[in-house]
């Protein structure tokens, strides 16, 4: 079943530098120059310091070996300088060592120092970064239409929030600017090396060919494992999020084994595509090794035979030796930034796309905000979910403030969306929704929804306790109304049966509540906020008769002097509405009450006579 499913955006690696792209993710560092300016000085300045070690051996060699001849041509130039120095001041060549040595050692203490700093930096700078960047990830998903969550996993947006930003780190801490102390160090090690000796430093860059030649393999084969391992990966993190939220189906009808296998299947894929990726660091690092290793011995056996000669100095040579391998260093670690570039584009790529999906629905400019006396109008309403198949067909009706007004009909006939379209999660595709005659789409939509209170038959509860979730994190709502809220839709009594009551530990999705009791704490949350306008969008489906006749006596008190829309599946919970509308494959074909609708005897008539009739079956 998985191996039908197309991650699309996780197949999708890029290019591994795009400009565009990159312009884009410098955006987030412009608020923070200051910090980035000072990593680049800090990287530059430890780039430079590690110059220094290799060439203080070469010269402490130089001083303490005699040259081969008179004229000290085998002394390197750098010990040339110095041994001028010390022979102007009259100082003994342990005094000039003993001065190198210091040297040195001032040198590591402050390496050690611009280091520390430098990371410091660096770490600080990409954690600003980052969490502006997710800030906005979740700020553009909170103002995206509910139409964009229906289509997309919610696990792939936790994933553009979580993992791809992640992925961001290593390059804003690691890559970007370490590529600047990387190409300093390298310049100054060829400026040092053919300052020292041209010839064996053509010597030491002669493997470069080979080596760039095996890094361009390297690079062509990681990148198409790292597509592998990723795919495969994300096939696991689908199956998983699927099959361990439908734990309770898997074992209902006993397919644990089944299941198991399939899962061992994709793990195994999974596997493979790892072992595969790591055959290729197994081949590239050691190649690299011996590679370098060719590129010493002929520092060595160029280099020894110049010292023989006396052409050129042991400290010149141990010198070659030590920076040969701090410029190979560089170049081995090609691969590492190569990953972390590569990943990075990747991961911006979905980051950006998601970025860039339009807000289609937002508030206007010069926006109406109330207040509002509850009179909600369709007018000649059309709306489609999907191109060539209409949901709502011409629908008009009205409802007077303070009226409350029942919708039902055949599963999808429509009756939801009447809740979506009022709320503004979707907008019409023809005609208006008004509410005191002005129309939805220009009133401010937080003033919109929070005049409206929307209890559906799905509840969802947050993580956290019974009180926040009714509360919902409005600091205006005090405890007294929480309770009083509770205390209305008759929700208080079971509460205060929990551990802390009020203070109860709610789990993730209200596990460990009833169905009722969700529904319970959901219709105490929508009478907490007060809202002008009711929407029960098949709230009392599923709670028991006892608990639905208590819900009922609160409900006829506390929707008295609201405007109420109550959608309902179960007819006997809307006999008493102001009015009953019956919609027919998404169109009105019936309004009246109770009474009068069974006495046309039509859809509603047949509908109550097959719920009766389930009823006394039961």
């Amino acid at each position: 079943m998985s191996e039908l499913v197309e991650f699309h955006e996780e197949e999708v690696i890029g290019k591994v530098y795009d400009g565009r792209l990159m312009r884009r993710l410098l955006a987030y560092v412009k608020p923070y120059k200051g910090m980035l300016a000072l990593a680049v000085a800090l990287v530059m300045l430890s780039s430079l310091l590690q110059l220094v070690g290799p060439l203080a051996t070469a010269v402490a060699l130089d001083l303490v070996v005699e040259p081969a001849a008179a004229d000290e041509v085998g002394r390197s130039e750098p010990a040339r300088w110095v041994g001028q120095w010390l022979s102007e001041r009259g100082w003994s060549t342990a005094t000039g060592v003993a001065w190198v040595a210091a040297a040195y050692l001032a040198a590591l203490v402050l390496t050690f120092a611009v280091l520390y700093l430098q990371g410091y930096v660096m770490q600080l700078m990409g954690q600003y970064v980052l969490r502006d960047l997710r800030g906005e990830i979740f700020g553009h998903l909170q103002r995206l239409p509910v139409s964009y969550f229906d289509r997309n996993p919610i696990g792939r947006l936790v994933t553009r929030v979580t993992n791809d930003v992640d992925a961001l780190n290593e390059m804003f801490t690691a890559g970007l600017v370490a590529i600047f102390g990387d190409v300093a160090l390298l310049a100054g090690i060829v400026a040092v090396l053919f300052w020292l000796n041209w010839r064996l430093a053509l010597v030491t860059f002669a493997i470069l060919p080979l080596l760039l030649a095996l890094t361009s393999w390297f690079k062509i084969r990681a990148r198409q494992s790292y597509r592998d391992v990723r795919v495969k990966l994300a096939r696991i993190n689908a199956f998983l999020q699927e099959h361990l939220t439908g734990m309770s189906a898997v074992q209902l009808f006993g397919r644990e084994e089944a299941t198991f296998d399939e899962f061992d299947e994709i793990n195994r894929r999974h596997r493979d595509a790892n072992v595969e990726a790591i055959f290729y660091y197994a081949v590239y690092f050691p190649a690299v090794e011996l590679i370098t290793s060719v590129g010493i011995g002929l520092i060595l056996w160029y280099g020894g035979g110049r010292v023989i000669a006396g052409a050129l100095s042991v400290g010149a040579l141990v010198a070659f030796l030590q920076y040969a391998q701090r410029f190979y260093q560089p170049l081995a670690d090609l691969s590492e930034k190569y990953n972390i570039l590569q990943a990075a584009m990747a991961s911006s790529e979905r980051i950006f796309r998601l970025l860039d999906r339009p807000v289609d629905i937002t508030t206007p400019a010069e926006a109406h905000r109330g207040p509002l006396e509850g009179r909600i109008e369709f007018d000649r309403v059309s709306f489609r979910y999907e191109p060539d198949k209409p949901v709502l067909r011409d629908v008009s009706f009205t409802v007077e403030p303070g009226e409350t007004v029942a919708i039902v009909g055949h599963t999808g006939a429509g009756k939801s969306t009447l809740a979506n379209l009022l709320l503004r999660f979707y907008d019409v595709d023809e005609g208006a929704v008004r509410l005191d005659g002005v129309d939805v789409r220009r009133w401010d939509l937080e003033a919109l929804r929070r005049s409206v209170g929307l209890v559906l038959q799905d509840v969802f509860l947050f993580s956290g306790t019974v009180e926040k979730n009714i509360r919902l994190g409005e600091e205006d709502l005090d405890a007294e109304r929480v309770r009083w809220a509770a205390e209305e839709v008759h929700a208080r009594r079971f509460i205060e049966r929990l551990p802390d009551g009020f203070d109860a530990v709610v789990r993730e999705r209200g596990a460990g509540l009833s169905v009722g009791q969700k529904q319970l704490v959901a219709f105490a949350r929508a009478l907490a906020f007060d809202p002008r306008i009711l929407v029960l969008d098949e709230a009392t489906s599923s709670i028991d008769t006892e608990t639905e006749q208590l819900i009922q006596k609160a409900l006829d008190r506390l929707l008295a002097d609201r405007t109420s829309l109550v959608i309902a599946h179960r007819l006997s919970t809307i006999q008493k509405a102001d009015r009953i509308l019956v919609l027919h494959h998404g169109e009105l074909r019936e309004q009246g009450t109770h009474q009068e609708l069974l006495a046309e005897r039509g859809i509603y008539y047949r509908l109550y006579l097959l719920q009766y009739q389930d009823e006394s079956a039961a």
